[in-house]
């Protein structure tokens, strides 16, 4: 599978895949390695703040390719099983 983009639906930011998100659990980490859903806790965020604009936004808004999305998060929810 290609992909998918990601960017601040806001500003247009990029992830360049390093930590900016921590949880309330305080795990740091990249929230788009695990589509929202903190490694530590498994608290899901359905709100993501950009880094760069300070903007909060729908998680789910910051993939330009959503089919891509679904498709790898199905993945993800599979791989739990």
């Amino acid at each position: 599978m290609e992909k998918e983009k990601i960017e601040c639906p806001k500003c247009q930011w990029e992830p360049d895949g390093n930590a900016y998100w921590t949880c309330h659990c305080g795990h740091t980490w990249n929230t788009f390695d695990t589509q929202g859903r903190c490694p530590k806790c498994l608290k899901i965020h359905q709100q993501t703040q950009c880094p760069a604009c300070s903007q909060w936004s729908l998680h789910e808004d910051w993939y330009i390719d959503l089919r891509g999305w679904t498709l790898k998060w199905e993945e993800f929810e599979k791989s739990k099983n």
